[in-house]
């Protein structure tokens, strides 16, 4: 099933005038559409706590641009069935649309839940992936680094699977594994210096958490690449060949928990405020996305302030020169202190591990780091 889907969804021409784009809008958005549908019925298990306060206050204007979406993956599943040479792609997309459209117009209740309580956030899906998608598409096409490059290119589909796995899976993961340890530490480690730590201007603490956080997540990244059993679950991500927005979500949920605990360790035994703690989050998150994206940029004396694409496409390329080279997520200064820095005078062409070993697939790459494990295997070829 996986590879019927790749092999029809994979590496597609999207050449104007011919359906596929519409194809593609009408079957996206219908897709999306339900799930955001399914968060009007199901608001206490799939929206994300943090973005209940806008359903109270701007109920109708969601519904509003909920239906907006519905009619324009409808009418592009219309266009797409008079045009594409399978018009099941558009009739699938106005089905989509019409399963949405009858769950949206379902009543929205905001309830007031615990913070804590399990969910799983199809909503925060739903929105970063409309906005990613918005912004890094038209750029990666404008500016693109490999212009030969399909913005459907071997391997999205895995990769979107990886996206709605960070923003869904492993909200439900966290509430019994990161989410513990952020309580207790919260609970015990209550001091005069966290709360003086949290009293200071919260563009300090920005800068203080980027520092303190980016060192850390420089030795364990070192470490996936350095350490051969770890080098496994890593190599997961080295798989993709073709570097885009989307291919920074292709982690192994055990180096996602691992890092993700890890980096956030020190933000919980400092005491950041929550306040600077959310403007690091959206800002990294954003720059780790912007890095792995297929533009051309080269940032002359910013790349050895701030990682830039140029500085993480290195990191990525199987060339020989640049293996196991700019480990850092975000402060370049880093690999400069402990000679790891590669950044030559050209860009970056070939990427993927050397050898080619990790299989295709969100199930075989997720089985991949677990054979052999025990038996001494692992190792870079």
């Amino acid at each position: 099933m996986n590879d019927t889907l790749r092999d029809k969804y994979e590496d597609v021409d999207l050449t104007p005038g011919k359906g596929k784009i519409s194809a593609t809008v009408a079957l996206g958005l219908g897709m999306l559409a339900v799930m955001a549908a399914l968060c009007f019925l199901f608001p206490s298990l799939l929206t994300t706590p943090e973005l209940r306060p806008l359903y109270a206050t701007h109920a109708d204007t969601l519904r509003w641009i909920l239906f907006g979406a519905i009619a324009i993956g409808f009418a592009a599943g219309f266009y797409s069935s008079l045009k594409h040479e399978q018009p099941g792609y558009g009739v699938t997309g106005m089905l989509l649309a019409c399963i949405a459209a009858l769950l949206g117009s379902g009543v929205l209740d905001a309830p007031d839940v615990d913070g804590r309580s399990v969910y799983a956030g199809f909503d925060y899906f739903v929105l970063t992936l409309l906005i990613l998608g918005a912004v890094f598409i038209p750029l990666e096409r404008l500016f693109p680094k490999n212009p030969g490059q399909k913005t459907l290119r071997k391997g999205w589909i895995t990769d979107m699977k990886y996206f709605l796995f960070s923003h869904v899976g492993v909200q439900l993961i966290s509430f019994f594994t990161i989410i513990p340890v952020q309580v207790y530490l919260t609970a015990y480690l209550d001091s005069d210096f966290q709360k003086a730590v949290a009293a200071q201007p919260l563009w300090l603490q920005f800068i203080e958490i980027l520092f303190v956080v980016d060192i850390i997540t420089y030795w364990i990244h070192r470490a996936l690449h350095e350490v051969p059993w770890l080098w496994k679950f890593h190599a997961v991500h080295h798989s993709t060949e073709e570097m885009d927005w989307l291919a920074s979500s292709r982690l192994h949920v055990v180096e996602l928990l691992a890092t993700r605990l890890t980096g956030y360790l020190p933000i919980f035994i400092f005491g950041f405020a929550p306040s600077a703690l959310y403007a690091y989050l959206v800002f990294v998150s954003f720059h780790a996305i912007f890095i792995h994206s297929n533009v051309r940029f080269r940032f002359p004396v910013l790349r050895w302030i701030i990682a830039t694409p140029e500085f993480h496409h290195w990191h990525h390329s199987s060339e020989q020169e640049a293996i196991d080279k700019n480990y850092a997520g975000f402060l370049p200064i880093y690999d400069v202190i402990f000679r790891t820095t590669y950044l030559p005078d050209h860009l970056a062409s070939r990427y993927g591990t050397v050898g080619k070993y990790v299989p295709d697939g969100f199930t075989g790459q997720f089985v991949f780091p677990f054979k052999g494990l025990f038996k001494g295997w692992g190792r870079k070829p």
